[in-house]
C-alpha cells in the first residue's frame, strides 16, 4: 500500500490493542483516528456516526479542528459524507471540492484538503456511519488503501453496534444502532401482536474479527467452501428443499454462487487483509447487501436472498453451527422473523408463546400463511430485508390487519396499539356473544357460515365460532408437515377425529391438492416451467391412482355410518370428475365385499377454480352433488396473474365485474340445477367480500375462523334485497368512474354495516 506504515495487518493488530484498553469511549475513538491517519499517511482521519434522527455527527477527528467534534452535523443528503452514507458506497476523489456534492463546513477547517476517501461503516448491510481520510495533496487513493479503510470500518462497526458510544451522545441524538422503523407489507393473517423478535434463522454473530494467523484463516475458508459445495451438491442430488420451499432452480443458483470465482476472490482478499475467515465472509456479505439493497432491478434484488443464504451457510460451516436453529425456550410474546419458511417449521414452535410472524417472502395464500391463520397469530409478509434489520429481542408490533410493522416503536405507538388490542378484544367478545345466534340477515335470509381447516389445531374453532361446519378441509396439510408419506391408518385417524369434532355438522374434505408450489419433501418432483398450471391436484391423483385411492379408502372408513362429503380440486373437465368419482365407486364396492361399515351417505362435488368449467356448468351440475368455488385460484387464472408474485398479485381486484359476473353465473346455474354451492376462498373472509357474495346469491360461505365473527356481525344487519339490487346492477353495468368495491363501501356506510 502506497505510503502506508506497516499495512492493514499492522493497523488491525494495533486497533485490537486499543479496543482492549480500559479507556473512555471518546479516548478510544481519538486514539483510533490517530492510528488510521498514521498508518495511511493521511493528514486527516474522521469518524462520522449516524444518529437516531437520521443525521451524521462528527464523533472524532485527527487533522480537522477538534472543536468541531460533536458540533458538526450533516444531513444524509448533505456533502460527500452524506453521499457515502446514503449510497453505502466508497467515494475516492483527488479533488473533493470539485465534486457537486461537496459541502463546506467552516468550523472543521477542511478547506485546505483536496483528496478525499470515504467508506461507509456497515453492519448487516445497514449504514452506521462514515470513515474518512483526507490529504492536502491532490491524489487518488490506491485500491489497497481503500480496501484497508473498508476493513478498518468493519472494526468500527462492531464498536458502534456494541452501544459503547451511547455514553458520549447527546440525549435524543444517540447512535442509530437500532433505529425506529415503520414498514408496510402484505397482511397475511389478521390480528395485532406486540412482542419481541425471535429470528427463525438467527444471524451468525462474528465476535472474533482480527486474525492471529492469516494463512490459517485462508485454509479455514477454503475448507469450509469445499464443505459448503459438497452440502449443496448433496441437496441437489436428493432434490431436497429447505423449510422455505426453495425449488431446484434456487439451489442451482446457490451452487453457481458457491463456485463463482469473483465471489471467492473477494472472500480471500478480505481475509488477506487480516480478518478471520468468518469476519471476511461477513464483510463481503455486508458490502454486497448494502449495494443490492439500493438497486431497483428486481432480478438483482432477488439475488440478494441467494447471497445471504450462501454467506450465512458458509459462516455456520466456519463456526461449527447447525443450519437449523434451536426452537426451544421461546420468550413470552415471541414474534417470529424469517426470510421464508414452510408450514412444518412454523408448527415446530411453542404456539402458546408465539404471537406473530414476519416474512420477507410469502403471500396471503402461501401455506405458512394458512397455518398462521389456523393457529391464530398475526402475520405480515413481503417486508424487504426484515431479517437483516432486526436483532433478537427487539420490541416489535405486527399489525396483521393492515400489514404495518413497527420495529423498536416509540412509547406513544405502543400505547396506541395497546388500546387497539383492547378494542379488538372487546370486539371479539361481541363476536363471541353472537356465536349461538343464527346467521340470518335482516330480511330473513339464512347464510351458512363454515370454516376452512386442515389441521387438528383447527377443530376447536368449530365450537368457538359457532360455525355451521367445515366447508373446506385441506387434507394436504397433513402430508406437507410430515417427513414421510402418511400411512392409511394415520389418515384414517385424522379424518375420524375431524368428523368426531364436527359432530352432526357437515365436513367437506378436499382430496390431496399437492404439486405446483405445494411440494412434498418425500415425493420426487420434476421441475416445471409453470407449476401452478402443471402436474398438480386432481391431475396428479388421476395419474397416481394408488395415492388417491388410499386417501379415498381412509375417508370412507373414517365416515362409517356417517355422512361424507368429498370434493376434488382443480378439475378442468367433466371427464376428469367422472374418472375421479369412479374411483370412489370402486373403493365403495371393495369395502362392501370386505363387509366394512360404509358411510350412510356419500356426496361428491368439485371445486370450481379452473375457468374452463365456467363453460361446462350445466353438464357439471348434472353430475355433482355440490359445488364449491375456490376464488383464490379462479381469480388468479381469470387474470393470468400469479397470486404469489407481488408485482401482479394486486393488479386486479377480486370485486371487479369479470370476477363477480363469473361468480353470479356459477350461482345461477347451480340453483337452476338444484345443487348447493359454497365459496371457500379468501374472498369470503372479508366482510365486504361476504357482502358481495351474499348479494350475488351465495348462501354458504367457508372462511378463516378468525373472520367468522366479523362476517356474521355484518350479515345480521344486512338487507340482502337492497344489496342484491345494487350488485347485479353494478355487474351488468360497471361504473365508469370509481370501482365496484368503492360502491359497495358506500352502500355499507349508508346501511350502517361494519366492514
Amino acid at each position: 500500500m502506497r505510503g502506508a506504515l506497516g499495512g492493514p495487518r499492522v493497523l488491525l493488530r494495533r486497533l485490537r490493542e486499543v479496543m482492549a484498553e480500559p479507556v473512555s469511549a471518546q479516548e478510544r475513538l481519538d486514539k483510533i483516528v490517530v492510528l488510521i491517519a498514521a498508518n495511511m499517511v493521511a493528514e486527516v482521519c474522521s469518524v462520522y456516526v449516524l444518529r437516531v434522527d437520521g443525521t451524521l455527527e462528527l464523533y472524532a477527528t485527527e487533522g480537522l479542528k477538534h472543536e468541531a467534534v460533536h458540533q458538526t452535523v450533516l444531513r444524509q443528503d448533505e456533502g460527500l459524507v452524506g453521499l457515502v452514507a446514503s449510497e453505502a458506497n466508497p467515494i475516492n476523489l483527488s479533488e473533493a471540492q470539485a465534486h457537486p456534492a461537496f459541502a463546506y463546513r467552516p468550523e472543521t477547517g477542511e478547506e485546505i484538503y483536496h483528496s478525499f476517501l470515504g467508506v461507509p461503516i456497515l453492519r448487516a448491510g445497514n449504514t452506521l456511519g462514515v470513515l474518512v481520510v483526507q490529504n492536502r495533496a491532490r491524489r487518488t487513493y490506491s485500491e489497497e488503501e481503500e480496501e484497508a479503510l473498508q476493513t478498518t470500518a468493519m472494526v468500527m462497526a462492531e464498536m458502534i453496534a456494541s452501544g459503547e458510544l451511547s455514553s458520549i451522545a447527546k440525549p435524543g441524538a444517540e447512535p442509530a444502532i437500532k433505529p425506529r422503523l415503520h414498514m408496510t407489507g402484505t397482511a397475511l393473517a389478521d390480528g395485532i401482536a406486540l412482542g419481541h423478535v425471535v429470528l427463525h434463522e438467527p444471524r451468525v454473530t462474528v465476535k472474533n474479527v482480527i486474525a492471529d494467523d492469516v494463512q490459517k484463516e485462508l485454509k479455514r475458508l477454503d475448507d469450509s467452501i469445499t464443505a459448503l459445495r459438497a452440502d449443496l451438491d448433496l441437496m441437489l442430488e436428493r432434490r431436497d428443499v429447505a423449510d422455505g420451499g426453495e425449488h431446484r432452480e434456487v439451489l442451482d443458483a446457490y451452487r453457481s454462487f458457491a463456485h463463482d470465482q469473483g465471489w471467492l476472490h473477494r472472500l480471500r482478499e478480505a481475509v488477506g487483509t487480516g480478518l478471520t475467515a468468518e469476519a471476511g465472509v461477513e464483510r463481503v456479505q455486508s458490502d454486497t447487501r448494502a449495494r443490492m439493497l439500493r438497486v431497483t432491478d428486481p432480478y438483482l434484488r432477488e439475488r440478494l436472498h441467494d447471497l445471504d443464504d450462501l454467506a450465512n451457510r458458509l459462516m455456520r460451516h466456519l463456526m461449527g453451527q447447525d443450519h437449523a436453529p434451536p426452537r426451544e425456550q421461546l420468550p413470552d410474546n415471541a414474534i417470529l422473523v424469517a426470510r421464508s419458511m414452510g408450514p412444518a417449521a412454523l408448527l415446530d414452535y411453542d404456539r402458546r408463546k408465539l404471537r406473530g410472524l414476519l416474512l420477507e417472502e410469502g403471500g396471503p395464500t402461501s401455506h405458512v400463511s394458512i397455518v398462521a391463520r389456523a393457529i391464530g397469530i398475526a402475520a405480515v409478509g413481503e417486508i424487504d430485508n426484515i431479517s437483516g434489520l432486526v436483532e433478537p429481542g427487539d420490541p416489535i408490533i405486527v399489525d396483521g390487519s393492515t400489514g404495518d410493522v413497527h420495529l423498536r416503536p416509540a412509547s406513544d405507538i405502543e400505547v396506541a396499539y395497546g388500546e387497539r388490542v383492547k378494542l379488538r378484544a372487546r370486539r371479539q367478545a361481541q363476536y363471541r356473544a353472537l356465536r349461538d345466534r343464527p346467521s340470518v340477515t335482516k330480511d330473513g335470509q339464512h347464510v351458512a357460515l363454515m370454516i376452512n381447516a386442515g389441521l387438528l389445531v383447527d377443530l376447536p374453532h368449530i365450537a368457538e365460532t359457532g360455525a355451521a361446519g367445515i366447508g373446506l378441509f385441506r387434507t394436504e396439510l397433513q402430508f406437507m408437515i410430515a417427513t414421510e408419506m402418511p400411512r392409511i391408518s394415520e389418515q384414517l385417524s385424522l379424518y375420524r377425529a375431524v368428523l368426531d369434532s364436527a359432530g352432526d355438522k357437515p365436513v367437506t374434505f378436499r382430496t390431496l391438492d399437492v404439486g405446483g408450489d405445494k411440494i412434498l419433501p418425500y415425493m420426487r418432483a420434476e421441475p416445471e416451467e409453470n407449476p401452478a398450471l402443471g402436474w398438480r391436484a386432481i391431475r396428479l391423483g388421476l395419474d397416481r391412482p394408488g395415492l388417491m385411492r388410499s386417501q379415498i379408502r381412509a375417508l370412507l372408513q373414517a365416515a362409517a355410518e356417517r355422512e361424507l362429503r368429498i370434493m376434488f380440486p382443480m378439475v378442468a373437465t367433466c371427464a376428469e370428475f367422472d374418472e375421479a368419482k369412479a374411483m370412489i365407486e370402486r373403493e365403495l364396492t371393495a369395502l362392501r365385499r370386505r363387509r366394512h361399515k360404509l358411510p350412510d351417505r356419500v356426496e361428491v362435488g368439485t371445486m370450481v377454480e379452473v375457468p374452463s368449467l365456467l363453460f361446462q356448468l350445466d353438464a357439471l351440475v348434472s353430475r355433482v352433488d355440490f359445488l364449491s368455488v375456490g376464488s383464490n385460484d379462479l381469480v388468479q387464472f381469470l387474470f393470468a396473474a400469479d397470486r404469489g408474485n407481488r408485482r401482479v398479485a394486486d393488479r386486479f381486484d377480486a370485486l371487479s365485474a369479470p370476477v363477480l359476473r363469473a361468480l353470479m353465473n356459477i350461482v345461477d346455474r347451480a340453483k337452476a340445477g338444484g345443487k348447493p354451492v359454497t365459496l371457500c376462498g379468501e374472498l369470503a373472509s372479508k366482510p365486504i367480500g361476504a357482502l358481495a357474495l351474499v348479494a350475488l346469491g351465495f348462501r354458504a360461505l367457508s372462511l378463516t375462523p378468525s373472520a367468522l365473527g366479523a362476517v356474521k356481525a355484518m350479515l345480521l344487519d344486512l338487507d340482502v334485497g337492497k344489496a342484491e339490487a345494487l350488485i347485479r346492477t353494478l355487474v351488468e353495468n360497471p361504473p365508469h368512474s370509481g370501482t365496484i368495491r368503492e360502491r359497495l363501501e358506500q352502500f355499507a356506510a349508508a346501511e350502517g354495516l361494519q366492514l
